[in-house]
Parts: C-alpha cells; structure tokens; sequence
C-alpha cells in the first residue's frame, strides 16, 4: 500500500520549500518516539536519502521515508486542510489503535 500525499498537501509543502532559501530537495516523512500516546509523526525538509529509505515522488515531490517509519506509515494519507479552526497537515493512518486528547500522537 504504502504512502499517499493529496494533492493540497503537495501544494502546500512546494509551497513552503520555494520560501526556503536554500531551497530543500525533498521532504523527510517520519514517525518518532515522543508524545502522551507513544509515537508523533515528523516531517522535515531533506536533501539526500539515506541508504535506508524509500525514495518516492508525488507530482514532483520528492519524500524520503525510512524503512521503521514507512512500517507505520503503510496506507496512510497525508492532507493538508485549512478550516475556520485553523489549517495544517492531517494524517489518515489506518494502523492507529488511539490517539492522545490533543491529536498529536498515537499508538499502534
């Protein structure tokens, strides 16, 4: 299955990188330890893979993820959505048994 980015979160991180100055060759998609439910998922401006991540493209973006991280990642969807509340990039995980009250981060 793997990793899905929508087209308005591709956008949005073009978006951002054409601000950066260098600008970034990819985004780094990550899930890490930390948060009141176990794992957090991170996202970061990269420029070189590792021998251990997968390399993929979405309409010209380029995502590094690493092989742990992609375990967790398999059929998840990332959006970005802007509502009267606020905006940002929301994760669709379908591995997610709970997540904490602030929707920061989850357990699997």
């Amino acid at each position: 299955m793997g990793l899905n980015v929508t087209g308005s979160a591709i956008d949005k991180v073009k978006e951002v990188m054409a601000q950066q100055n260098p600008r970034p060759g990819a985004l780094r998609i990550g899930v890490i330890g930390g948060g009141c439910s176990g794992f957090q998922y991170q996202m970061v401006f990269d420029n070189e893979p590792t021998p251990m991540d997968k390399v993929m493209e979405f309409d010209g973006l380029r995502v590094y993820v690493d092989q742990t991280s992609l375990m967790y990642l398999d059929g998840t969807e990332v959006d970005y959505i802007e509502t009267l509340e606020g905006s940002g990039f929301k994760f669709s995980n379908p591995n997610v048994k709970s997540t904490c009250g602030c929707g920061s981060s989850f357990s699997v």
